[in-house]
This record gives structure tokens, sequence and C-alpha cells, in this order.
């Protein structure tokens, strides 16, 4: 801690003060900084202000102070104070640490804030409200950052408090937020954390038993997350042009990643996706031509970074504790399954129970636009936000891209649909696919350019999709089927038959031979159809498998009827 603050104070009363004065020369802590306040009952205390403004006098304080509660443990003695004095200084005001209540807790018991998402500024501070007075859950702790120039304002505020009993910092911040409106920002502390002036004794012994046997003899289980493959079943690509989309997800395949805590940060390369061993020059050459160079270990680098970063802008207090990451996944490759994404979300899944961050830390549509940018911004990969979002929210979920939506709040309107009796839906996919991103082709320049070709076919993509919505909530099969072949050849007419490819027709004509619906459930190398003639779905399965595809039944992942996701 001495590298981040150039001195440190601990104040406490005439009461106490010569056990403290006993620790600090045991614990090479200069005994001139134990400040002693001169009370030595509840009745002559000064008051927590009046002891701050104490050290400041007498010790000729000139610069920016934390203060912090004396009885105050955390919950994981690796707690990042740096990280809080950067969001600090990065902020033009003062900086409070709050934290969401437990459902035990009351409000009337702490000091509320009400804090903007957007600016992380305190735009209300109430000193234990009662019930219905505000229904904010973020509670104040004595733990804050305070500039220099601001330290002035606590003489003024004791000189309007002659009581001590209102001598308290709530009241402080309660006067200085809300009558004199200064900035003061907010940032969460995830990590749990003990006020030992509200406990027992053996509820201390309690904590520092925790500490001291925490990485001894109860080392962290693993937390295993999951996420799951996609399949756009109306109204794709759209959804990067201000479209609509519905989209499903499937338990057929998924990405798992595991994390469990360690010494050091370390990623564990995949054998198989992030190979550097090969048994001759001739197989390197054979698995890089078919796979590529680009395994999942970049994911899990490129979510870590910028998760950190997000955290850190967004004002939440990580630990310092370090992790080891694995992860493993049953997706294929380049067939247009999402298996980058649910890489990246399953990584995000582990990431934030690790840290405790909640989905109002990061709620669902922040959190599909994130792993958006993780993949667009960190890796360059082409994407859109459809995959994204359906994995977060997992189903069978609605998309409304609309660009007045998207301006608006920065993200779509997403509503999960009804999954209970949806009809059979079957996927085929190429065993040894191109990489699928190259179908999106030149579309994006010719839909910026204003091309009224391409501009009229991502309204009637949207148009589709709302239909669809309505055969799907009227169960009315027979016109989705309709719907998803009127998908293909829209997308077809835009993007004509050299840039889908010869493998792509290849499946959506082998369907059509035995009456299926079919069309793509992604950028490319499989299809996704439905065979009203269930019949026919055995005599398919066996075509395409003569035809050098793999083929299967599709059994949708549906949330709210599976417990698979997180495990810890």
């Amino acid at each position: 801690m001495r590298q981040l603050f150039t001195e440190v104070y601990l104040v406490t009363n005439a009461d106490k003060y010569k056990y403290y004065e006993r620790w600090a020369t045991a614990n090479d802590f200069p005994v001139e900084n134990v400040v002693n306040d001169g009370s030595t009952t509840l009745e002559d205390r000064l008051g927590a202000v009046a002891d701050l403004v104490l050290v400041i006098r007498s010790r000729k304080l000139r610069d920016d102070i934390v203060v912090i509660a004396g009885d105050m443990l955390c919950a994981d003695q690796n707690f990042d104070i740096a990280q809080v004095i950067r969001f600090f200084r990065s902020k033009p005001g003062e900086l409070i640490i709050y934290y969401e209540l437990e459902e035990s807790e009351k409000c009337s018991s702490r000091g509320i804030v009400e804090v903007c998402p957007d600016t992380h500024r305190i735009t209300r501070f109430l000193e234990k409200p009662q019930d219905g007075l505000t229904a904010s859950r973020l509670a104040s702790v004595v733990f804050y950052c305070i500039q220099r120039d601001t330290l002035s304002y606590l003489s003024d505020f004791l000189s309007l408090q002659p009581q001590t009993t209102e001598r308290t910092f709530g009241q402080f911040w309660e006067w200085l937020i809300n009558e004199k409106h200064l900035d003061v920002f907010g940032m969460k502390l995830p990590t749990g954390f003990q006020l030992i002036g509200q406990v027992g004794l053996s509820d201390y012994t309690k904590w520092l038993t925790h500490y001291s046997t925490k990485q001894q003899y109860n080392p962290a289980k693993p937390i295993t997350c999951r996420s799951f493959a996609r399949v756009g079943l109306m109204g794709n690509p759209s959804d990067g042009f201000n479209g609509k989309t519905i989209a499903m997800t499937i338990s057929n395949f998924w990405a798992e990643v595991t994390l469990v805590e360690s010494q050091t940060l370390v990623l564990v390369p995949h054998p198989l996706n992030d190979p550097t061993e090969f048994g001759s020059l001739q197989d390197l050459f054979c698995i890089s031509r078919k796979e590529g160079y680009l395994g999942g270990l970049r994911l899990l680098q490129a979510t870590c970074k910028k998760f950190y970063q997000f955290c850190s802008k967004q004002g939440l207090a990580l630990t310092k504790q370090n992790f080891t990451l694995k992860y493993d996944t049953n997706i294929p490759r380049q067939v247009g399954l999402a298996g980058s994404s649910a890489i990246v979300s399953a990584t995000l899944k582990c990431l934030m129970k690790f840290y405790n961050i909640t989905d109002n830390d990061l709620p669902k549509p922040v959190r599909a636009n994130f792993i958006l940018n993780v993949e667009t911004d960190e890796l360059f990969i082409t994407a859109g936000l459809q995959d994204r979002v359906v994995q977060v929210y997992e189903g069978l979920v609605y998309m409304d891209f609309s660009k007045k939506l998207m301006e608006e709040q920065g993200y779509g309107n997403y509503v999960s649909m009804d999954m209970s009796n949806l009809p059979l839906f079957w996927l085929a996919y190429l065993s040894d696919p191109s990489d699928s991103g190259r179908i999106h082709s030149n579309i994006r320049q010719r839909w910026l350019s204003g091309e009224p070709l391409v501009v009229e076919a991502m309204k009637t993509f949207a148009e589709l999709t709302d239909q669809a919505r309505t055969a799907l909530q009227d169960r009315d099969w027979s016109c989705l089927a309709q719907l998803m072949d009127k998908n293909f050849e829209l997308r077809r007419s835009i993007y004509t038959d050299d840039c889908l490819g010869p493998g792509n027709l290849k499946m959506v004509q082998l369907a059509r031979q035995f009456g299926s619906a079919v069309k793509l459930p992604g950028s490319g190398g499989a299809v996704v159809g439905l065979c009203l003639d269930q019949a026919k779905l055995v005599e398919m399965r066996q075509a395409f498998q003569e035809a050098g595809c793999v083929f299967c039944v599709i059994a949708p992942y549906n949330p709210s009827a599976s417990t698979v996701g997180c495990q810890h």
C-alpha cells in the first residue's frame, strides 16, 4: 500500500490508543501516524467527520485522500485498491464505494446511493432511508476518495452540525450531494465484506480463520460454463443492417469454459484447436490447410482483456485474484454456427461468476454488445449482433435491430419466445467447409452506399421475420416453412450464387428434393431446414451423408427447462 500512498494514518480514541500504539511498534507502522482524538466514551466522541478533520488539520494534509473505515474487512484479501485509485483519477469529482444489498439487509441500515448507469455519477444520497423512499438497493460503505480541493467542505459541514451524533459521513455526503450538488461518483465493490463493529467476537474469529485457511485448506471449486451453438431461423443476415431476426440456441453443440483460481493467470491451449505439436511437417500442413491458424486461445485472451477494460471503465472494483482458463468445444468450425462467440460468451460467464459481477452490472443487452466488441474490435472478426444476443438470452429469441433503437439505447429489442411444441428442425453442414466469413462479400459496402436493391432486401428480411414471429406464435408450421424458403431466395438474390458457393447451393437443392424448407442458419457452410413430412427425414439424412455432409435433427436448447449453463 505504501507504493500508492505517501502516508497512512489511523484515527482511534484515547481509550484504545495504547493498544494501537503497541500494534504500530510491532508492525513497523509509524507511531506518529496513529492519531488520538481524546475521547473515551460514546458520549464524548467527536464524530467520524470531525476525526477526519482532526487528521487533516493536525498533519497539515494538502493532498487527495482515501478514507476507509478501520473496522471493515474485505472478503478477499487480494482486493485491488490500485484499481479504485485509477478510477478516482479518471473522474472529475469525489468517489464513493458502494455495494448491492443482500436480500436480508434493509435500506434503513445503510446510506443508499442512486447512481447514473451511464456517467456513474451519484445523483442522490439517502442516509438510512425508510422503506419506499428509494428503489435503489445500492449501499455506501465508509470507503471514499476525496479531492484536496474538496477537503474544506468537511469543516464547513462541521460548522453546521454542532451535535456530534450528526457528524457522520452519511450525513456529510447527503449534504454535499443533495444540497451542494458537487460531482460525486460511485464505484461498485463486487466482493463481500464485514464491518467488525456490527458483529460479535465469534464472528470476527471466523473471519480471521477464513483468511488464514482459505488458500491452504479451501481451494476454490472450478467454475464451468457453457454457451450453445445457434441457428438463425429467420431474417439473417439482416442483423448487421438494422433488420430483424429470429434465432435459436441448440443443445447439439456447445462451447464449455472452465475457470479455477490459481497463483498466476494461465490460459490453457486446446490440444486440437491450438496445436503446438505435430506428427510431421505434412501433418502440420494438413491441419493448417483445413483448420487455419486461429484457434480459441485468442478468444480467451481477448475476452479477459476486454473484461478488465470494461470493469475499470464502469467502476467495478475487481479483486486481485488469478485463475486458469481452459476451454473445449464440439461446435463444427467454419460452418456459421457461432462457434467463436460461444467461446467468448462462456468465458464471460465464468469471469462474471468468479468476480461476482451481476446482471445489473452487465445487463444482457450490454453483454451481447460486449461479446461482439471482443470479436470485432479486438480480433477483427466480421460479425453481427444476432449470435451474441441469442447466446446471452438463450432459447428462441426475436430480435429487432432497427436504427432508431440502436441509436437511442445502444441495443435492439430482444424478446424470448415460447419454445413449447416446436416442430422438428434439422441441420446439415459441410464436412470440409470454407471460411464462413467470406460469405458476407461486399454487401456492407453496397448497403452503406444506399444501393436500393440491398436496402430494400434488408427491409424485406425484417418483414419476413415479423411474419415468422406470428407463424411461430400461431403454430402455423406450413407458413413458417414458406417464409424460410423466401428468406433463402431473398438472400440468394443479393449475394448471388458465386458468393454463396457450390457447397451451400448443393445442400439447399438436396433438401428441396425431399420437399423440405431450407435456408442458411449463419454465414455459410451449413443449412437448417423444416420438413413437414417427418417420414422423409430418414431418407434425407442418408442422402446428405452420401453427399459427404453431416446431418442431425436439432435439439433446441430451452434455458427454462434445463439446469446446464454455469456450474460451481
